[in-house]
């Protein structure tokens, strides 16, 4: 007897995609048939890059990995892992996160009890490592240089550029 494909669901932001994202990808790729990377697109928060701009960046990353496709969604986790007949959500886990982390699956649990909640805690040597304090280290003038992709960088880099020419 064949079993069927095992799909699971790498939600997030991605604002800007790091190598901490990029570690919980490969590791679930690895763990499972295919991996759907959903790129959440929530029009009240605040964006550096566009829903655009980080599947594009998103797509330049994981283009080494055969078994991984980069998906945007809006609306509830639930519903796009039922559209993509996915059988969990994959959720890299720093130290800090446990308790809001918890609180999510468990609601994700409720909506749809078909789908599990999968926690893979983050390597130890990039369990610091958050979009947010990139961006804020990068905005600084600090060198975020090995945080995330190079192309990924330079695009963080022009584009906080252009916000300080704006800004003056």
């Amino acid at each position: 007897m064949t079993r069927s494909p095992v799909r699971v669901v790498c939600p997030g932001s991605f604002d800007p995609v790091t190598h901490g994202h990029l570690d919980v990808i490969s590791r679930a790729a690895r763990l499972y048939d295919e991996v759907v990377v959903a790129v959440g697109v929530n029009v009240s928060k605040s964006r550096l890059f566009t829903a655009d701009e980080r599947l594009e960046m998103l797509r330049e990353a994981c283009a080494g990995f055969t078994n991984v496709r980069v998906e945007g969604f809006t609306g509830l986790l639930t519903d796009f892992c039922r559209q993509q007949d996915a059988q969990a959500i994959v959720k890299g886990l720093r130290a800090g996160d446990f308790d809001y982390e918890l609180q999510m699956a468990q609601m994700n649990a409720r909506l749809a009890p078909e789908v599990e909640t999968v926690f893979l805690p983050t390597t130890p040597e990039l369990a610091y490592l958050a979009s947010s304090l990139v961006k804020e280290v990068a905005s600084l003038g600090g060198d975020v240089t090995g945080l995330l992709p190079e192309p990924v960088r330079l695009r963080l880099l022009d584009r906080l550029a252009g916000r300080r020419t704006t800004e003056t």
